[in-house]
């Protein structure tokens, strides 16, 4: 059964949740701040987060930064009365895999529930891969660059660092090495919300990866651009 911590201060509203959720077949927890959310997310992790960003004593925002430093796997789904574009994407790009605003259809609420619930059950047991003289470790969301003798050097100035939608993207691609991730497909995991289908996300997001990743940007071994369709990491 999928467990569903449910994050809001609305009492009236946190009822309707927990009595739809769970008539779903969800297992559902509830915390009405930000305080009580990090205690119970620590003391057992749940499957799913649903998170108010108008929290009495922490803004929301700076509820999934904390989150996604202590688990960076998490999936978080933002459901907020704040419908302007800025908070979108900035919970997104905090690392938020979904966005929902207030008011809502409660049986859109639990389809989209449902879909992060598949997707994040569908993700590989992460691993370490080299790309070149990068090391990438998923699991402990860890980059550093080798050196020459293929020695990791013990600076901090090796590891390189990626923010929550550059891993999201960069995870995708690795999970599913040599196959093509279509670029809808992309665009629905990183930003949330299916009106988001601008393809200069993804090109801003990739020009960014290769950057940091690739020895030459400009002529990339590893994450390629298949035109028209999306992308593909080639190990």
């Amino acid at each position: 059964m999928t467990r569903v911590l449910i994050v809001d201060d609305e009492p009236s509203l946190l009822r309707s949740l927990v009595l739809s959720l769970t008539n779903s077949g969800f297992e559902v927890g509830t915390a009405g701040d930000a305080a009580t959310a990090l205690a119970l997310a620590a003391e057992r992790t749940p499957d799913l987060l649903l998170l108010d960003l108008g929290l009495p004593d922490r803004d929301g925002l700076e509820v999934i930064q904390k989150l996604r430093e202590d688990d960076p796997t998490l999936p978080i789904v933002v459901l907020s009365a704040r419908s302007g574009s800025h908070d979108k994407v900035l919970a997104l790009d905090l690392g938020a895999i979904d966005y929902v605003t207030k008011p809502f259809d409660m049986s859109e609420l639990i389809a989209r529930l449902r879909a992060a619930a598949r997707r994040a059950k569908l993700v590989p047991r992460p691993t370490s891969i080299t790309m070149g003289n990068v090391r990438v470790d998923l699991s402990a969301h860890l980059i550093q660059r080798i050196d020459d003798d293929g020695v990791e050097a013990a600076s901090p100035t090796k590891t390189i660092h990626l923010t929550p939608t550059e891993w999201r993207m960069l995870e995708m691609l690795l999970n599913n090495p040599g196959a093509l991730v279509a670029s809808d497909e992309l665009l629905s995991a990183l930003r949330g919300d299916p009106d988001h289908t601008e393809s200069s996300y993804l090109r801003i997001y990739m020009a960014q990866l290769r950057r940091k990743l690739e020895a030459e940007p400009s002529r990339p071994r590893y994450l390629l651009t298949e035109p028209g369709m999306g992308y593909r990491f080639q190990p």
